[in-house]
């Protein structure tokens, strides 16, 4: 049966919402493994690690650096495997590592960046702490002397007794240890006077050099207190700090990488190899330069072997066993593991920037348990109050509010969930604090419709009449307080960082999940109960009062109606009553 010329059609309104209810929570259910939202680590647990960004000249970044460093840094988290990481930019010169989880200690490591080149090696390896020489005795270039065991980190390759050249051209080969003959007793020295520089203990190495090199700590090396310029040649050590290196002046600048892969073993090389690629002008220095360093063109030269220094620590050295233009392939007693490391240290260690550690916050999961806990807590009493204050004051109009509070809930709920999965948003504990401060926003555009529906009441029309009449009236003003909450909303999202950016996101969403229920819900249900009689009885509705006002009015109305009227004469002019005789 249709409804009444000029009636709401409430089935319509309601319809849309029961639709719109089953789509959410379809994708709930049926798209995702868990139907719960992703919880932030200041919910749940984690570590974030903020980076500040150096630079030589002590200016902020440009924006296209930052940019760039964080899209690195993202690469590396997400290739090492760290799950759920968000890596994001704060301010001008800052990016904030974020990583919920146990994931914590992980993400301090992946939070030191770095910067990758290509150096040629001078001289070298030669043990951290040598031992004094009769007599200078080079190490053989091209020959192994020891072995390289694979460690966490890319450890040094060791070449294959029948390494060959190949169109890769290009095979790992272990680092060569220094020998180390029978030491003379050691020689008293005044106290307090440096110790001498043996220039026998650093073959290869001018006297300049060796100091450089008997200086090197690796211990503060390995703590970030090297220097790596790469017009000047260094002293460094390798990732264990076990030994040192002399390298030359870097040839390419780790952003020159396009790429760099594992291969697994197969029929024609039973090794764990890593394929690499330069971009464009990379690729011609390095052709250039293994065309002219390479052990079938210079034999026995320590620079055919280049070193990969990340921050001034060599990750490996291999030797150039022919011209490369093209792929590069190292080649070595690699494992899967370790060459998974290298190829992640090639592809995802150059930065544009150099960036020092800030500040690095751990939130265990049992802080993170209590947080979420007092933040629902503090939502369902927020929430108990309205629903309580609703009861009072509008009795049963105010079970219309609850019933609109508790599908906004839900809603805002299956919401939460799918953008989760879709964008990766994680409700933090600011996002709770915006849900909180959204409930007095949605009760507040319930309170502008009901106040309105007393006024038309209070006017003298009926209950059924006074709802459409009401909700013209509400309709505008709760779309201005709604666009002005979400316009404030989306300033402060695009203004603020870090945790803020989560509650103006919350406060905004829940602003627009406001109007949706309001406009098919409240009112609707609102039309609907308006035709009963008996919740809309003064004694039920809790609009007897207004009625009462409506009903006195009324009188008022009647009673100055009827006073205004003229009183009829009871005789007619001109004539005068007889006189009793």
């Amino acid at each position: 049966m249709a409804a009444p010329s000029g009636q709401l059609r409430v089935g319509r309104y309601l319809g849309a919402l029961a639709g719109l209810f089953v789509v959410l929570y379809a994708l709930v259910f049926f798209t995702g493994d868990s139907a719960t939202p992703k919880l932030g680590l200041d919910l749940q647990g984690g570590t974030t690690v903020t980076l500040r960004a150096r630079t030589e000249d002590g200016r902020p970044p440009s924006r296209e650096a930052l940019d760039q460093a964080r899209q690195i840094i993202q690469r590396r988290v997400d290739g090492i495997g760290v799950a759920e990481a968000e890596v994001v930019t704060q301010g001008s010169d800052r990016i904030v590592i974020s990583v919920p989880g146990q994931d914590g200690d992980q993400a301090k490591q992946l939070g030191q960046t770095a910067q990758l080149r290509f150096r040629p090696v001078k001289s070298g390896p030669f043990p951290v702490t040598p031992v004094s020489t009769g007599t200078a005795t080079p190490t053989p270039s091209g020959s192994a002397t020891g072995t390289t065991k694979p460690s966490a980190t890319p450890a040094p390759p060791k070449a294959s007794s029948t390494a060959s050249p190949s169109p890769a051209g290009w095979a790992g080969r272990p680092a060569a240890a220094a020998p180390a003959p029978t030491s003379p007793a050691a020689t008293p020295r005044p106290s307090g006077s440096a110790a001498p520089v043996d220039p026998a203990q650093y073959p290869g190495a001018t006297p300049e050099e060796a100091t450089q090199l008997a200086a090197l700590n690796c211990a503060e090396q390995r703590a970030g207190g090297a220097t790596d310029r790469a017009d000047q040649v260094i002293a460094a050590c390798d990732q264990d700090g076990t030994q040192k290196w002399l390298l030359d002046k870097a040839i390419i600048e780790g952003t020159q990488i396009a790429g760099a892969s594992v291969v697994a073993p197969d029929q024609t090389n039973a090794q764990w190899r890593v394929s690499l690629d330069f971009k464009g002008q990379g690729q011609a220095i390095w052709a250039e330069y293994t065309a002219k360093h390479n052990v079938t063109v210079t034999p026995n030269d320590p620079a055919n072997r280049v070193a990969f220094a990340l921050d001034a620590r060599v990750i490996s050295a291999p030797e150039i066993q022919g011209t490369i233009n093209g792929s590069t392939e190292v080649t070595g007693q690699f494992t899967q593991a370790s060459a998974t490391d290298l190829a992640n240290v090639l592809k995802y260690g150059a930065l544009p920037l150099t960036f020092e550690q800030q500040e690095a916050l751990t939130v265990s999961p049992t802080l993170g348990t209590d947080q979420l806990k007092a933040g629902l807590l503090a939502g369902g009493i927020g929430v108990a109050l309205v629903f309580l204050y609703s009861l009072l004051y509008y009795r049963a109009l105010g079970l219309v509010m609850i019933a609109s509070l508790i599908l906004s809930g839900a809603v805002v709920y299956a919401v939460l969930v799918i953008l989760g999965r879709q964008i990766g948003f994680t409700l933090t504990l600011a996002g709770v604090t915006g849900f909180i401060v959204a409930i007095g926003i949605t009760a507040d555009s319930f309170v502008v419709f009901f106040e309105r529906l007393k006024d038309e009441i209070r006017d003298g029309r009926s209950p059924r009449s006074a709802v459409p009449r009401a909700w013209v009236r509400a309709r505008r003003t709760i779309l201005s307080a709604d666009a002005v909450s979400f316009l404030a909303a989306a300033i402060l999202y695009y203004l603020a960082a870090g945790s803020v950016k989560g509650f103006a996101f919350t406060l905004g969403m829940s602003t627009v999940l406001d109007l949706v229920i309001v406009f098919l819900f409240t009112h609707p249900i609102l039309a609907l109960v308006a035709r009963s009689k008996t919740f809309m009885s003064p004694r039920i509705s809790g609009l007897g009062s207004v009625q009462r006002v409506a009903a006195r009015k009324a009188a008022a109305a009647a009673a100055a109606a009827t006073s205004s009227t003229p009183a009829r004469a009871t005789a007619r002019r001109g004539r005068v009553p007889a006189k009793e005789s």
